[in-house]
């Protein structure tokens, strides 16, 4: 709660303190009247002082708030009445008001959460590739140490982790999607329907291949040399010895007891990686034309469209918290001396 309070105030303070651009007037476009000016600063609380335009803001964000009881404001935040605190105000539990683009007009809840499906499945299946291919080739290095095996892993995982993301991304739209596209059939643009006008829409799983590829290639690297770094220091240890001395199985006591036991570090690499591709795969999805959290940001920023990017950051900020929970919950599952 008090680090997402944080980023919040981080949040507000940067775009409406210390950034110089006008909201009213990147609402209405430069050709604007003095009357409209300010009829749109009123609108969005910038007639107020910094300190009642922040307390606004919370309130905004808080499911838990205090708005009036009118139909405007029924019909804006779309809030359930708990209790009347007077005549004209109300306690209500509503969704977190995110604003409303100053370019679209709509509101950036319904903009995000459109988008947020699209970076879903392409964030869940880049991690899954990552995360078994890395897990299954750090253990295999760390198996055979010294080794062709081990070295060339650790060579490939180090060009891996060099690469930058939107290098990455350009070289493999510009391989596989241009130079190469009559052998492989991909494209450097990959939209997420497909509308044929006999059949309907399709959803295109050949999209996907590119940008799960270019996105899996660094957390598949970092993995790769995690995993293998703990399995190594697992293996020294002397209940590994141990269970070889009570002739339990090779193949047991590296899969159930030095894995499970190597995996804690590999988890929180795992879930820290995955939070970041969920927080919007910016320039992946911007190459390729992805329809997610990322583009529609990038596009945003782009357009100087505040509120959108605003409810991005925030957004992500949520994603990260979250996925430090549930990391823990993980922990206690998988080592039983962690507990809760």
């Amino acid at each position: 709660m008090f680090v997402l309070l944080g980023v919040i105030t981080i949040v507000f303070v940067l775009f409406f303190v210390i950034l110089p651009a006008d909201p009213a007037r990147l609402t209405m476009g430069q050709r604007s009247d003095a009357k409209s000016l300010a009829n749109i600063r009123k609108e969005l609380y910038l007639d107020k002082p910094l300190h009642v335009q922040f307390a606004l803001y919370l309130n905004d964000l808080s499911p838990l708030a205090i708005h009036e009881r009118t139909d405007d404001a029924q019909k804006k935040y779309d809030y359930t009445p708990l209790f009347t605190i007077n005549k004209t105000s109300a306690l209500v539990w509503k969704a977190p008001y995110l604003r409303r683009s100053y370019q679209t007009k709509k509101e950036v809840n319904s903009m995000l959460l459109d988008a947020f499906p699209g970076t879903l499945i392409l964030a869940s299946l880049s991690i899954l590739l990552a995360s078994i291919l890395g897990i299954f080739l750090g253990t295999m290095a760390a198996l055979k140490p010294h080794t062709w095996v081990d070295t060339t892993a650790v060579f490939t995982s180090i060009i891996g982790i060099s690469a930058p993301s939107f290098f990455a991304g350009i070289l493999m739209a510009y391989v596989f999607g241009f130079l190469l596209k009559d052998y492989t059939g991909l494209s450097i643009i990959s939209p997420m329907w497909d509308h044929d006008p006999f059949t309907g829409r399709h959803f295109m799983w050949k999209s996907l291949i590119l940008p799960v590829l270019t996105l899996s290639i660094r957390p598949l690297a970092i993995i790769v040399q995690i995993t293998r770094s703990s399995m190594l220091d697992v293996l020294n240890q002397d209940y590994i010895r141990t269970a070889y001395a009570k002739g339990l199985n090779k193949r047991k006591v590296i899969w159930k007891h030095g894995l499970r036991n190597a995996l804690n570090p590999v988890i929180t690499s795992i879930s820290g990686w995955f939070a970041e591709l969920l927080a919007g795969s910016f320039f992946i999805e911007y190459i390729f034309g992805w329809k997610g959290i990322g583009k529609i940001t990038v596009d945003a920023l782009n357009k100087f469209d505040f509120p959108v990017v605003m409810g991005s950051v925030l957004f992500t900020a949520l994603i990260f918290i979250v996925m430090n929970i549930v990391v823990d919950v993980l922990y206690s599952v998988i080592d039983p001396r962690i507990k809760m």
